[in-house]
């Protein structure tokens, strides 16, 4: 790499954190404790299949401060519960807490991400910004051992922006006491994370593992973590 970096700024979910996979279990999970199938919830399978576009237009609307915190958290339930026609919104509440409290605590990663993070940690500074509930972060950070690596984690519940604003990127490379041009951005969402930071000035690697097609892309573009040995 032609470009000498000082600091490397992560994403959490769908980077390192392996949001899917440790989504559909928790949900798996609550399908089962809670007795879904029997009050008209065919299966898991269906369940899931229709809470993630409900989910995805929650959060959607949450990013664009449509709705707020406690109506995404149970709002995204009672509406899956709902297709399903069941109007409980106690049911929905109690999901909900249950969610919080069980996804955050899984632990499955991409693959290798914690010896690329340490081969990165000997030689860059690194730091986080992720977009989400500053508690649940928090969790997830200390459940699957990725806190130790990070100097700095920016949370956007925590301080009152959210990825892509520019004001996000300029806050962490403050508190990293960097510049743009000293630092880049790795993660998975085109427009959140690589669109965001280069309006910040910085450069960008774009966490690509699913070959999803973009009308542009980062400075580089990966699909496995273990590309950043040879990148950086």
């Amino acid at each position: 790499m032609a470009k000498q970096y000082e600091h490397i700024f992560f994403d959490l979910d769908h980077t390192l954190w392996d949001f899917d996979t440790n989504s559909k279990l928790a949900l798996a999970q609550i399908f089962e404790e809670e007795g879904l199938k029997h009050i008209g919830v065919s299966s898991f399978e269906k369940f899931h299949e229709v809470y993630l576009p409900i989910n995805n237009r929650y959060w959607a609307r949450y990013h664009h401060q449509a709705v707020s915190k406690e109506k995404l958290r149970v709002g995204r339930f009672f509406d899956t519960l709902a297709a399903f026609k069941i109007n409980d919104i106690l049911l929905a509440e109690r999901i909900a807490k249950k969610y919080t409290d069980i996804s955050p605590k899984m632990t499955a990663l991409f693959p290798e991400a914690i010896e690329v993070l340490q081969y990165l940690q000997a030689k860059y500074q690194l730091h986080l910004i992720t977009n989400g509930f500053a508690e649940v972060q928090w969790i997830k950070l200390e459940h699957s051992g990725l806190n130790p690596f990070f100097e700095h984690i920016i949370i956007s519940d925590e301080v009152g922006t959210q990825k892509p604003d520019i004001a996000i990127f300029e806050l962490a490379m403050q508190r990293a006491n960097t510049t743009a041009e000293k630092s880049v951005m790795i993660g998975d969402n085109y427009s959140t994370d690589i669109v965001g930071a280069k309006n910040a000035g910085m450069d960008q690697i774009f966490f690509n593992p699913y070959n999803i097609t973009r009308k542009g892309t980062g400075t580089y573009e990966i699909a496995h973590l273990s590309e950043l040995k040879n990148l950086l």
